[in-house]
């Protein structure tokens, strides 16, 4: 403490309990320092908030303002004052209300010295202990402040793993400083090829690699509330509360290709659901990625083509394998093959994700996101997404995104 000695002020209309009082005790010895003395409660108010005294020994019975009155004001304008009564025999039963009031202690009068000191040796322990106290929240404070990032890492870790119950996940959320809800989006990057072709590289030197694409993800990203981190498995993990158009992550791909020459695997989910479902994602965020290990370069090349270009009229098989320089049978029979679905039935489902994520993100006209993904009329498209969906876009809308569908592709 900056200041070694308590502050007293002494309250009483009688001098002769005041003197009595002051006289009695040495004040130096218990650390403490007699700042004010007051006749009335008004006085010892106004003297207590200037001093912004420590300890209030205080009768009950003032004029203008007593005892009880003077202690209800202490209470509220000087919460850590410890207050004691001075009280007389006679005056016991109204003392009752004062100690209700949670004051700390009372002496009768005449002030024993004895007794006098005995409890002022509390009061000072008391004060202490609370200083501790205070001074050890600051610290566990200042540490959870410094460890945050560290902290939501971890919590984030073991959500996703799906360890915690849904009451532990709301009050974390809470104490870490995060939204009270589900996250929008949640999305998983890797980049097994970068490091597969070198086999020879350090793994600090991976370690800075990785490092710096989550510097890019999280520069990037800087405006959005999000939580990034690695998983058990190494995986970059990128838990958003706000929508991010895909525009976005495409930058995050190109800006990491320019900078630091690597092609990264990236899915993006939305999040639909409670809390829990985050797990759920996240396990299938995961097996997308270990899918995506058995699929060959040309395909990969093929669906990134795809997703920059899915949208225009000119879209074709033929197309994209002049592109790659392969042959359309060859590219048709290789995707089929490695992702489960035709060419066409892989455009559409490109057209169809970006048309849900438009539903649920945007005010658009079903017009506007029809000839956004890629469909020369309304009608065409709607008939397509029903086609897939099971219901209209406006039914979709209307029903807020809660029909889920496949698109692992």
């Amino acid at each position: 403490m900056n200041n070694p000695f308590w502050k007293v002020l002494i309250a009483d209309d009688e001098p002769v309990i005041r003197e009595g009082i002051r006289d009695s005790v040495n004040w130096s010895s218990l650390q403490m320092e007699v700042k004010a003395e007051a006749e009335d409660g008004e006085e010892a108010l106004e003297l207590a908030l200037e001093h912004s005294i420590d300890i209030l020994l205080a009768d009950l019975n003032m004029p203008i303002m007593d005892g009880i009155a003077l202690i209800k004001q202490i209470r509220e304008k000087l919460p850590q004052c410890k207050i004691v009564i001075i009280t007389g025999h006679d005056e016991f039963t109204y003392a009752q209300e004062a100690v209700r009031l949670n004051v700390t202690d009372y002496i009768l009068k005449p002030a024993d010295p004895n007794q006098l000191k005995q409890v002022l040796e509390s009061v000072r322990l008391e004060l202490e202990t609370s200083v501790k106290q205070d001074q050890y929240i600051e610290m566990a404070s200042n540490q959870i402040s410094k460890n945050l990032s560290m902290l939501r890492e971890q919590f984030c870790r073991d959500w996703i793993e799906g360890r915690l119950e849904i009451a532990d996940i709301q009050k974390q959320l809470q104490f870490l400083e995060l939204p009270l809800r589900s996250p929008e989006l949640f999305a998983v990057l890797q980049c097994p090829e970068y490091f597969a072709n070198k086999p020879l590289m350090k793994e600090k030197e991976k370690q800075m690699f990785m490092f710096s694409i989550e510097n890019i993800v999280s520069e990037l990203l800087d405006p959005y509330n999000k939580v990034i981190f690695r998983d058990e498995t190494g995986l970059i993990i990128i838990i958003l509360w706000k929508y991010v158009p895909d525009e976005m992550f495409k930058r995050i791909e190109k800006v990491i290709q320019e900078y630091l020459k690597m092609t990264i695997n990236m899915y993006v989910e939305l999040v639909e659901g409670e809390l829990e479902e985050v797990s759920v994602v996240y396990r299938q965020c995961k097996d997308l990625m270990k899918n995506e290990l058995t699929i060959s370069p040309i395909v990969r090349r093929a669906r990134q083509y795809i997703e920059t270009h899915f949208a225009e009229p000119t879209i074709t098989l033929e197309l994209v394998a002049k592109t790659l320089q392969v042959s359309p049978v060859y590219l048709s029979r290789m995707i089929k093959q490695e992702l489960g679905m035709s060419f066409v039935s892989l455009v559409t489902n490109m057209k169809m994700k970006k048309a849900i994520q438009l539903l649920n993100s945007t005010d658009l006209p079903i017009v506007e996101i029809a000839e956004q993904v890629g469909y020369d009329t309304q009608h065409y498209f709607s008939t397509a997404f029903k086609k897939v969906m099971g219901v209209s876009p406006i039914k979709y809308r209307k029903n807020s995104g809660e029909i889920k569908w496949d698109n692992s592709y």
